[in-house]
């Protein structure tokens, strides 16, 4: 688990520098390069234990921040609302590995435009955050159903305001991996590598052949997309399109497109 490989990089290395300060007298009286050094521990601890790349900042950043910020003199209060909102916006990316990522304007155009208008679809966001797909595609195909799920509260609750007078959207607050995705004919997905496997095995249980599961800059290891959508953003975008294959007949039947 990744919060437990954190805490462990975390309490490793403040063991280790509490016995190499000892045996070496480091100047405890300089609490800042202290927790540089230990920040720097932290990351390697983390290497060493094959956490994600991202958390390598985490640890170099933490114990920093925590000396900069309790010599601020800043009310305690501060820390705690801080806490509350970051919680409230990230609520269990801790668990998924999957961050706030925001589908910008172009990439929304590219893939309505990409998609098949010959027929009405539901399209699925999981993991909508603020809604910045749903609201963007619903008024872009106002005779397509666009849905979103998103798990954490504050961009759930942004999300129901934006989208309050699109009458072509539905939102949910929950988990996709409890939810099924067998009505849908698109499932978008902007996460993060560690979840796609797992993603790909679900859409192929339940998504009916023909349908497709984009995905947002993450390939699906070891699976070859149908089709690779260029958005031409500054980012340099890309939306893999896998195609959800044919049970029966090799090759797969197409239901859209």
């Amino acid at each position: 688990m990744p919060a437990l490989k954190a805490l462990i990089a975390q309490l490793g290395s403040l063991a280790l520098l509490f016995v190499i300060g000892h045996g070496v007298g480091l100047p405890f009286s300089a609490p800042l390069a202290l927790a540089v050094l230990q920040g720097a521990m932290a990351a390697f601890f983390a290497a060493g234990l094959r956490s994600a790349r991202w958390w390598t900042a985490i640890h170099l950043a933490f114990m920093p921040c925590v000396v900069l910020a309790s010599g601020s003199g800043l009310p305690a209060w501060i820390y705690l609302v801080a806490f509350a909102l970051f919680a409230l916006v990230y609520w269990s990316s801790f668990r998924t590995q999957v961050p706030l990522f925001l589908s910008n304007k172009l990439t929304v155009h590219r893939l309505t435009a990409w998609l098949p208008d010959n027929q009405p679809l539901k399209v699925l966001d999981i993991g909508s955050g603020t809604g910045s797909l749903v609201q963007r595609m619903a008024r872009l195909r106002p005779d397509w159903r666009i849905y979103g799920i998103e798990t954490a509260p504050a961009p759930y609750w942004l999300s129901r305001r934006l989208c309050r007078d699109l009458p072509n959207t539905q939102l949910t607050r929950g988990d996709f991996w409890q939810s099924s995705l067998r009505e849908f004919d698109v499932v978008y997905a902007f996460l993060s590598p560690v979840p796609m496997p797992a993603l790909w095995a679900k859409a192929l249980r339940e998504m009916r052949p023909g349908c497709w599961l984009v995905s947002n800059s993450f390939e699906i290891a070891r699976t070859t997309p149908a089709s690779i959508v260029s958005v031409g953003d500054k980012r340099g975008t890309r939306l893999f399109c896998y195609r959800i294959p044919d049970r029966k007949m090799p090759g797969g039947s197409a239901q859209l497109g």
